[in-house]
């Protein structure tokens, strides 16, 4: 199995570290050649960061001209993450690149031909895709053990406490708030349902600023409705994050989605199921499921992202999945399409 030689491109990204750190603990598929970043801003601001240590600080020339390189991390903060995708695809790379996908939902749809055009992988960094709950919530929907879905229902909150230089950030978005973090949920409601056929969004400000940072999102299908919510206000909201998938044969609910970051890979992610007919593992009712517990964030992604370079498997998020979430995102977010 060939190691795959990669770069990072950026830390000025929120989640570039764990990106990092996911790729230097996957030592047999990736062999990490150096980190990217001119803005002394953020290198001085991060550089430090553990997930860094001892890599090579190149220029992008540098990174682009190193022998045998087959891809690039894209950690850029969120105003430079296409351009940056683009002059790697312009070089042939494949490209984990993190969300979201930009506020030009032309650039990016032209950003992602280009990839499916070079047969190059593109893969975003939405971290819930490879989470064991969320990926027994699909297989169960898949089964059919739930009937028809008509409802979803999904939150991702957080506190930002008096962070005004965050919230200062937040507010330079389209939507603010929910521009970051609605587009992880918006994520799951597109591989369970698909393309909406109307996305509302209601945007609210809870303080006298210029940052929406509180959201709601209401997506509609043909047969189903799907509510998305996000804040920066709800205080211990990251232990509140859920999913709920309700169909006409049973329900799920996920809640927590994660563990904290220093539980990873040992608290295990437990989720309700409820069946109003029993299948081949439950009988009717309510279970308490024990899935296993999270190999990090990015770890199955990043190998994932590993496989499909090397031709091992399919991209089970292809180019026309990702314009489906970027384009709701968008929409959520009030921006006109």
């Amino acid at each position: 199995m060939r190691k795959i030689r990669i770069g990072q491109i950026g830390i000025g990204h929120n989640h570039a570290s764990a990106t990092m750190a996911a790729l230097r603990h996957l030592s047999d598929d990736y062999e990490v050649v150096g980190i990217v970043e001119p803005d002394e801003h953020w290198w001085k601001l991060r550089g430090d960061c553990e997930a860094y240590r001892g890599i090579p600080r190149l220029t992008q020339d540098e990174l682009f001209n190193t022998p045998g390189l087959e891809a690039v991390a894209v950690e850029t903060d969120g105003f430079e993450l296409l351009e940056t995708a683009r002059q790697c695809v312009d070089r042939n790379l494949h490209v984990h690149m993190d969300k979201p996908g930009g506020e030009d939902f032309g650039q990016f749809r032209d950003l992602l031909n280009e990839f499916r055009r070079k047969h190059l992988t593109i893969q975003l960094g939405y971290m819930y895709r490879n989470n064991p709950a969320i990926r027994y919530c699909f297989e169960a929907v898949r089964k059919g053990w739930l009937g028809e879905i008509f409802e979803v229902h999904a939150v991702m909150n957080r506190y930002d406490g008096h962070d005004e230089a965050y919230r200062r950030w937040l507010a330079q978005f389209h939507g603010g708030a929910l521009y970051i973090f609605a587009g992880h949920l918006i994520d799951l409601v597109g591989t369970l349902l698909g393309r909406p056929l109307r996305v509302t969004p209601y945007l609210t400000k809870t303080r006298n600023d210029n940052l929406y940072d509180t959201g709601l999102t209401v997506l509609e299908y043909p047969r189903a409705v799907a509510t998305v919510r996000t804040g920066v206000t709800e205080v211990d909201g990251m232990k509140h994050r859920r999913l709920i998938v309700c169909g006409t044969k049973g329900s799920m609910e996920i809640c927590p989605l994660e563990p904290p970051a220093d539980r990873y890979r040992l608290d295990p992610l437990r989720l309700r199921l409820t069946l109003l007919e029993g299948n081949e593992k439950f009988e009717a009712g309510t279970h308490m499921v024990d899935v296993g517990v999270m190999n990090g964030r990015y770890d199955d992604q990043l190998l994932e992202f590993a496989g499909i370079i090397r031709g091992e498997m399919e991209n089970p998020y292809p180019v026309n999945h990702e314009l489906i979430v970027q384009e709701a995102l968008l929409r959520a977010s009030g921006v006109q399409l």
